[in-house]
């Protein structure tokens, strides 16, 4: 089929400046041309092709909102849009990226000690040393603070047990970010995966993120000296900021998903001849298009608005969590309107409109789930707490 066509009903892209462009379009081109010919052997073979890292690293893509360190110093409306052109390859991809830049070198650079910054973020960077978070855990997921990990301070060091699910990367890193509780109080730590006691298991059998690993972390009286500890804070406040950059590159992550679906369709529906015409000339199979451009157009503003209030320091996370909430859920939809569209072919890998559905399954539940972010957002508008 021809290339990828990107939506813009609204000519949107006159609220972008000339650099936020150059960004998008130059991982658009490098998506089209290195990324979308592989996509689908590593979707069929449940692998991530890991040999792309350093190109991710070249290009400035990983910890690309950060300053220093070797990192690109992206505005956050830049950072969204090449998330957003990641995501409409793959949602594996985009996750590797977030993963490596929100959730794993971002508290580095937040709540690190300079040697601690100076050790890590260089080379992560540069796609040198993969990172992966640890919050979540088997019983624990939607509700962090009942996380059962722990950490104890053995004077000149501390011993940590516990294990960590669904994890992005885990199997592939060197590197981890690890949420435990150390006298009850959440902490994070930056370990090195090399530690003993710290081992990692395949979640195999995925029919989601099927080019994305996903892991087990196991933590088996893991000694690790005091300066692995992040000084700079303690609680859930130091999860959930990271989490909360990685929901905001969610929110344009998922416009990508729902572009690529749109644009098959609307490609597929005007070659394909159905009773000597194209589907396209069909009132039903028009009102489906409409509704997609229709949704896709109200998520790129949602995305576009919701990088300027970060750029302006007003972005508050009931924002991020309407934006994250709302556009997963149009991504999803997109998904399903394309499939029917496409018919029985839509349910071929010949076609990305099942990979990209099968996906956002995931993306719609991982880094807060649909309705953890209504309750979140209804928590702002109301003033009144349904989460506790």
């Amino acid at each position: 089929m021809s290339s990828f066509k990107a939506a813009d009903f609204y000519q949107i892209d006159d609220l972008f400046t000339e650099e936020e462009r150059m960004a998008r379009d130059a991982v658009r081109e490098w998506v089209d041309g290195e990324f979308m010919p592989i996509i689908e052997e590593h979707n069929r073979a449940a692998t991530f092709p890991k040999h792309i890292v350093p190109q991710l690293g070249e290009m400035g893509l990983l910890g690309a909102s950060l300053d220093g360190y070797g990192c690109a110093g992206m505005s956050p409306t830049a950072y969204g849009l090449i998330l957003q052109e990641l995501e409409r390859g793959d949602s594996g991809l985009r996750s590797f990226v977030s993963v490596q830049g929100s959730l794993c070198m971002f508290p580095i650079h937040a709540f690190g000690t300079e040697e601690q910054k100076e050790k890590y973020l260089p080379r992560m960077a540069k796609g040198e040393l993969i990172g992966c978070f640890g919050l979540t855990e088997a019983d624990f997921g939607s509700n962090p603070s009942g996380m059962l990990t722990r950490a104890e301070d053995k004077g000149d060091h501390y011993v940590l047990n516990g294990s960590k699910y669904w994890i992005t990367n885990g199997c592939i890193a060197g590197v981890a970010i690890v949420a435990a509780k150390l006298d009850d109080v959440v902490r994070l730590f930056v370990i090195d995966t090399d530690t003993p006691g710290f081992s990692t298991n395949t979640i195999k059998n995925k029919f989601s993120l099927r080019a994305s690993v996903t892991s087990e972390l196991v933590l088996e009286d893991v000694k690790v000296p005091k300066d692995t500890l992040l000084p700079g804070v303690e609680g859930l406040k130091g999860p959930l900021s990271c989490l909360n950059s990685a929901r905001f590159g969610i929110a344009f992550g998922a416009v990508g998903s729902a572009m690529a679906v749109y644009d098959e369709a609307l490609r597929y529906s005007k070659n394909r001849i159905m009773f000597d015409r194209p589907i396209a000339r069909f009132q039903l199979v028009q009102n489906k298009l409409v509704w997609m451009i229709n949704e896709i157009t109200k998520a790129q503003l949602l995305a576009w608005r919701l990088g300027r209030l970060k750029e302006m320091g007003r972005l508050h996370h009931s924002h991020v969590s309407l934006a994250k909430r709302n556009n997963c859920w149009m991504a999803l939809e997109c998904c399903r309107l394309a499939r029917d569209v496409l018919g029985a072919n839509g349910i071929t890998d010949e076609y990305q409109v099942m990979r990209h559905m099968c996906n956002l399954e995931s993306v719609i539940t991982y880094e807060g789930t649909h309705d953890i972010h209504a309750l979140i957002v209804g928590r702002e508008i109301s003033g009144e707490n349904a989460i506790a």
